[in-house]
């Protein structure tokens, strides 16, 4: 079995937004707040991720094909010991951009575990507040 093929289909405005939260201790959402993370700004190395992610998700999941993105966007929403993450991702073609979506936001929350995984382990290095959840699908768009 090969890749589906969308040769016949017509390049369209393809809309897909993606969200996920990551759970973390309050004192390391403290220290993302002060600016302070040793490894740099979260959300800016986060979004930079993700965008690379977004555009190389044929290249790390099989059946995706090469999509021309047009637009990526991230948004971050501090909420007691959770941030959420959102993307948002744009392009003009054959199938849609979900996929992509759902990668962008997995390795921008990814991005952030690694940011700050110093300040989540225990005293036996044990990861034991830190969790990913609900990486979701909220919309897609297909404008015919």
């Amino acid at each position: 079995m090969g890749m589906v093929d969308i040769s016949e289909k017509k390049d369209v405005l393809r809309i897909a937004k993606t969200r996920g939260t990551i759970v973390l201790k309050s004192t390391t959402v403290d220290v993302i707040k002060s600016g302070e993370v040793k490894k740099g700004d979260v959300f800016e190395a986060a979004k930079i991720a993700g965008m690379l992610a977004v555009k190389n998700t044929p290249n790390i999941i099989p059946h995706c094909h090469p999509i021309p993105i047009e637009s990526v966007d991230f948004s971050f929403h501090m909420h007691g010991n959770r941030i959420d993450v959102e993307c948002e991702v744009k392009a003009h073609y054959k199938t849609g951009v979900e996929m992509e979506a759902l990668t962008g936001v997995s390795v921008a929350l990814l991005t952030i575990w690694d940011m700050v995984k110093y300040l989540e382990k225990d005293e036996n290095g044990q990861y034991p507040m830190t969790q990913i959840l609900g990486i979701e699908v909220v919309e897609k768009i297909k404008e015919e």
